[in-house]
């Protein structure tokens, strides 16, 4: 169970972080608007900008960090067919909270969780409970599943993969 100090610290984290953002549609308008996108080649652009998949950049943190798949999926809360799906589709689509159950796993910092994220097409913002309390988590090297997950049923918020 999370002692009250880290609760306090984590309230306290929360309300000075957030953001909210208002975004008009004029604005909206304005930034997705037909007439100002350049013609380019589309194929040719996907190829130069495409980066590393999302299981790229797990193996090359689970390989890095010196852990095997299984001591990883396990800390997850992630089964062995997850996993391999993972592993063995490169069209698989990860949920964000799987992403983040592994960056914890893999004991990443918040620079590397953002990277395994980003590399899932997911971010951490200030303006969601949810992912600022996994920033704090981050912060405070709380790398225990269980415990994110009292942090996140502190917010009524859905738990990461349980164990």
């Amino acid at each position: 169970m999370l002692d009250k100090r880290i609760l306090e610290e984590l309230k306290n984290y929360v309300s000075k972080h957030i953001t909210v953002t208002e975004f008009s549609l004029r604005e909206a308008e304005a930034v997705f608007s037909p007439d100002i996108m350049k013609e380019e080649d589309l194929e040719n652009y996907i190829s130069a900008k495409r980066s590393a998949s999302f299981a790229e950049v797990l193996f090359r943190f689970i390989d890095y960090k010196g852990y095997t798949d299984s001591d990883v999926y396990k800390k997850a809360g992630i089964d062995r067919k997850h996993f391999s799906k993972i592993r063995t589709n490169p069209a698989y689509r990860i949920s964000k909270s799987s992403a983040v159950s592994l960056s914890i796993a893999l004991k990443l910092n918040k620079k590397e969780t953002e990277k395994l994220l980003h590399s899932a097409g997911f971010s951490l913002s200030n303006n969601d409970t949810f992912d600022l309390i996994i920033q704090f988590c981050l912060e405070q090297e709380i790398y225990d599943i269980d415990y994110v997950n009292q942090a996140l049923d502190q917010f009524d918020l859905k738990p990461l993969i349980s164990l």
